[in-house]
């Protein structure tokens, strides 16, 4: 669940600190006092979209921190990414300057956005005002009802995808034959004169060093000859003066120790000539010529290099092109191939409808309890004797949701038969539908987020309809961490918890703030919201209201 939220220079907030608790809490205020800029800051937190134009005027930056339990389930997705928690707790913060520039934080290591939203999609759901809109896309219906349903979307899709994959290339082969036929004649032509030469990786600066050295053998043999003889050949050689230089020195070094390292130079100087001169001598040894490899590669050279102009391209790049292109041939024979297409675009929509079948057949389990409970919600909520269902519509071509769309479908009052919800429903229907689902889903999802905020969902509804909605989200708190932000005085009297947000200028600007409230002061809260003439009957319905909603239980 949520624990606590920390906001710097956001809006018109300077700096707020709330610790939250279990249970129902709401959050209530004037209108424009900066209710909804709570919300707004938490949903940064989760990795929406940020805007320079939250940054408080004057400040270089807006900051927020938001505390939650960790869920155990989020545990090795965080560990994978090195994002572990510490005792159990998880911190998401992000930072937007007044530039533009923004940056996130999970568990006080570097995040992503989307790396919070994927945390966001754990630990927090948000159903807004404006929530009875997705009712009637079809799109967000079969989200609402795959959600409930434990419908394995991604399967679908990725089955679909595959399927499309495999018809696409079916019907290419069949559309194109003639053509990827000549492109198969051209490339495996090529290729054969690439197969002829045969070309390897590095083959190519290889036969080069030895073709050089080759060609230029009878140099090299009397370079090395010329060279050995200077250092230790008859007469007059360099290893032969060295040898006299070390016997002059060591005869009358014992007359003056100065000479002593100069002797060591000599001998160091000897040993490394003899090295060189017996490397020579193993060089000479192996040096011959060998004209018919000499030929062999002229030829090779030439023939390498002749291709590489024709196909215009550097020699060293062959061996590479030929494992290019081979992989390219066989591409195109597997794309012209039909038989195997035939059998891959079949193989692909079986696994489709298997994966869809399943798909459907968790639909046809959920929508009846849905539709159910739903019209359970509806009698509470000024909708006595409606009736809500989900329909299952099928499609006669393999869709990317499966083999079926849903359609919400409702009856405003007893003895009607229920239509699509879009054509029959007003607006203050959809909102108490939308709230009723919303409450409904919640309790269902047992695997679903901790902490569910209504924002204003109970807009447009009041009387004995607005005291059930405070009993529902008492009820649903129970399970689940529950946060609402209202106008209405009868669903804030059944909270647990109850929050004040107030404005206040000061030397020209403008702040929000927010704090618990309790006793008199909840009272007086909720006698504002009442309004009335009369100051001393809106605190004794206030009081009233007060005690009802303590004591509210299952509605």
């Amino acid at each position: 669940m949520l624990r606590r939220l920390s906001i710097r220079d956001f809006v018109i907030v300077n700096s707020l600190e709330l610790d939250f608790h279990a249970g129902f809490s709401v959050l209530t205020g004037e209108t424009g006092a900066g209710k909804s800029i709570l919300i707004d800051a938490l949903q940064l937190a989760l990795g929406q979209r940020a805007d320079a134009g939250v940054v408080r005027e004057g400040a270089a930056r807006a900051d927020i921190t938001a505390e939650f339990d960790c869920p155990p389930a989020l545990l090795p997705w965080l560990a994978e990414a090195g994002l572990e928690p510490e005792d159990g707790l998880l911190f998401l913060r992000r930072s937007i300057e007044s530039g533009g520039k923004s940056r996130a934080w999970i568990n006080g290591h570097s995040a992503t956005a989307a790396q919070l939203k994927h945390v966001a999609e754990q630990v927090l759901d948000i159903h807004g005002q404006h929530a009875w809109q997705s009712l009637t896309r079809p799109a967000s219906v079969r989200t609402l009802v795959d959600a409930v349903a434990g419908v394995e979307v991604r399967a679908v899709q990725a089955a679909w995808q595959a399927w499309r994959d495999a018809r696409e290339a079916l019907e290419r082969a069949r559309t194109h034959a003639d053509t990827l036929a000549r492109e198969r004649e051209g490339l495996a032509w090529q290729l054969g004169e690439l197969r002829k030469l045969s070309p390897e990786d590095g083959q190519w600066p290889e036969i080069n060093e030895e073709h050089a050295r080759l060609s230029h053998g009878q140099s090299l043999i009397e370079a090395g000859q010329a060279s050995l003889e200077a250092l230790d050949g008859d007469g007059d050689t360099v290893l032969r003066g060295l040898h006299l230089a070390l016997q002059r020195l060591h005869e009358v070094q014992r007359h003056d120790a100065r000479l002593a390292p100069i002797a060591d130079t000599l001998e160091s100087a000897q040993s490394l000539l003899d090295d060189a001169a017996h490397s020579l001598r193993s060089y000479l040894g192996r040096a011959e010529l060998d004209p018919t490899r000499l030929r062999e590669l002229d030829e090779r050279l030439s023939a390498w290099m002749g291709l590489a102009r024709r196909l215009r391209r550097q020699p060293e790049e062959l061996p590479t092109l030929m494992q290019q292109w081979e992989q390219e041939l066989q591409q195109l024979d597997l794309a012209g191939d039909l038989e195997a297409l035939q059998s891959r675009c079949a193989a692909a929509l079986s696994e489709y409808e298997r994966v869809a079948a399943k798909a459907t057949q968790l639909r046809r389990k959920a929508a009846p309890r849905l539709g159910k409970q739903v019209t359970q919600a509806m009698q509470q909520l000024g909708m006595t004797g409606g009736r809500f269902e989900v329909a299952l519509l099928p499609e006669t071509e393999p869709q990317s949701w499966g083999r079926e769309s849903v359609e919400l479908r409702v009856a405003g009052h007893e003895g009607s038969e229920p239509r699509a919800l879009a054509k029959v429903a007003s607006g203050g229907e959809l909102s108490r539908l939308a709230l009723a689902i919303a409450v409904t889903t919640a309790q269902d999802d047992a695997q679903g987020a901790a902490t569910l905020i209504f924002d204003e969902i109970d807009a447009g509804v009041g009387g004995t309809v607005a005291d059930t909605v405070g009993r529902l989200m008492k009820q649903l708190g129970r399970q689940r961490q529950v946060l609402s932000v209202t106008h209405l005085a009868q669903v804030a009297s059944c909270a647990d918890h109850h929050f004040v947000v107030s404005k206040q200028a000061r030397s020209g600007h403008t702040t929000s703030q927010v704090a618990p409230v309790d006793g008199e002061a909840r009272v007086a809260e909720l006698a504002r919201m009442l309004g009335g003439e009369r100051l001393s009957t809106s605190l004794a319905h206030a009081q009233s209201l007060l005690e009802s909603g303590r004591s509210a239980a299952t509605p």
